[in-house]
């Protein structure tokens, strides 16, 4: 559990640096994602190493796109390809 509390308030932290728009269920009143509709999915698995973090806010970043947090996962969407941020 506490993994998942480190995860969020790391995400969060970094994401205010870099100055990354993320949607969270304050902002949000349902969320549904259609993980079938993109035909690749590229998980980031965080294991209390930071730089898995930092690789997926990056591809935010670079792709000038949004952070979407869902429950304790981070989603990411561009063009054909779901990355998520899990635990």
């Amino acid at each position: 559990m506490a993994n998942k509390e480190y995860l969020i308030k790391r995400v969060y932290e970094i994401v205010n640096e870099l100055k990354i728009p993320l949607i969270d269920e304050r902002v949000y009143d349902r969320y549904n994602l259609d993980e079938k509709r993109y035909p690749c999915t590229i998980i980031f698995k965080y294991e209390e190493d930071e730089s898995v973090i930092r690789g997926f806010l990056g591809l935010a970043e670079y792709f000038h796109t949004v952070i979407i947090k869902n429950k304790s996962d981070f989603d990411l969407v561009h063009g054909g390809t779901l990355f998520k941020l899990v635990t």
